[in-house]
């Protein structure tokens, strides 16, 4: 199968999360079983313009902000003679709605989540309006389409939107195994340690953790919150962090990956992801993978990926106080945090790309069957 995969990121944008990783994980083992995968995104920094990494052949065109403009131009101009057997757009910032520009190939499409309201917390009114309405046709432009998402609440989202139920498969985020691991006694502390890894955005909700050390600093004086990751949102949360004179227990250690990245989550006390909406949360799980407990949002995405009083605690969004109580309660009490760290290292275990990548490409063959089948009739 020939395959063109569309997305705004590719996995070495300074910015890239979740979503690019687990497209980079799933196409390079769709393309080890033999398929071909172009995958179409915007330029950033130095990057060439083309180049191909674990098989993927990444084809770098425009620019961020009007890259979704741009999509149907590069395809027309440069992509379109290929003749691919499908086109995969991941929708998790503005559509590119190819079902109107390509009527020949089937159209599937990859949601970690839709931002619906929830946009407006991020971006300046223009722009979160302009994104809002572009979701609202989802529904209309991809009713031939199948849809792959990272959890039920996305499913959920979906299907209130008017999406019918059974054009919709729940694909789980899988994990490197061999990438995260955890030694078998949690090692002793310096100074007790809260974590966030992710990308650095205003509607993630970082600062809360912010707030909770606040709380926490009187009980804990040498608590620390690590703040992994880049994004437009960090000079934000430095000022939240001087303006509450916290810049003893706040650290900014910018972005971190392979290696760096796994000591962090392992050494760790408590990962804490205080999000409204996601798609399912990756750093979630591989905190779990690598001895770390959670403390998360009760929201969607994230109420999949933690496993309330067992893997880690859910609270409700926004709760400061709540949120500080949990992590005092996994900090303070040893025998409820090794029971969780073992529920977490087990359920860490249970996901593996190489399910997530069989079952996306089930889903791929459906979609030229059907496709197919509505051609030839």
């Amino acid at each position: 199968m020939k395959i063109l995969l569309i997305e705004y990121r590719d996995p070495s944008h300074p910015e890239a999360g979740g979503a690019e990783v687990i497209l980079q994980e799933v196409f390079s083992r769709i393309v080890a079983a033999g398929h071909q995968v172009d995958y179409l995104c915007n330029r950033h920094g130095q990057a060439p313009a083309e180049e191909v990494c674990g098989g993927i052949r990444f084809i770098r065109r425009g620019y961020q902000p009007y890259f979704n403009v741009a999509v149907p131009w590069v395809y027309h101009r440069e992509l379109k003679a290929n003749h691919y057997d499908l086109i995969i757009e991941g929708i998790d910032k503005i559509p590119f709605y190819m079902p109107l520009f390509e009527r020949r190939v089937p159209v599937m499409a990859i949601i970690p989540h839709l931002f619906g309201t929830t946009v407006f917390r991020e971006a300046a009114w223009p722009v979160a309006a302009y994104v809002y309405l572009m979701e609202q046709a989802v529904p209309r432009v991809y009713r031939q389409s199948l849809f792959s998402v990272l959890s039920q609440s996305t499913r959920d989202d979906l299907i209130a939107r008017g999406v019918p139920a059974d054009r919709i498969a729940v694909i789980y985020s899988g994990l490197t195994q061999a990438e995260y691991s955890a030694p078998e006694v949690k090692p002793p502390r310096e100074r007790p340690t809260i974590l966030y890894l992710g990308r650095i955005k205003k509607y993630k909700g970082i600062e809360l953790g912010i707030l909770a050390v606040d709380r926490l600093k009187a009980k804990y004086p040498e608590i620390r919150y690590q703040i992994v990751g880049a994004g437009d949102y960090l000079d934000s949360l430095k000022e939240i962090t001087r303006q509450g004179g916290l810049e003893g227990h706040v650290e900014f250690t910018g972005l971190k990956r392979g290696r760096e990245k796994m000591a962090l989550l392992q050494a760790a006390d408590v990962l804490i992801y205080t999000s409204p909406k996601e798609g399912w949360g990756l750093s979630v799980v591989e905190a779990n993978a690598c001895g770390t407990v959670v403390v998360a949002s009760d929201s969607p995405g994230l109420r999949e990926s933690v496993v309330d009083g067992q893997t880690g605690f859910l609270v409700p969004h926004g709760d400061v106080p709540a949120l500080a109580q949990r992590i005092d309660q996994l900090l303070s009490d040893e025998s409820l945090y090794g029971r969780m760290r073992a529920a977490g290292l087990a359920w860490g275990r249970g996901f593996t790309w190489e399910r997530a990548a069989q079952e996306t490409l089930a889903l791929m063959e459906r979609a030229r069957a059907e496709f197919g089948s509505r051609a030839g009739s």
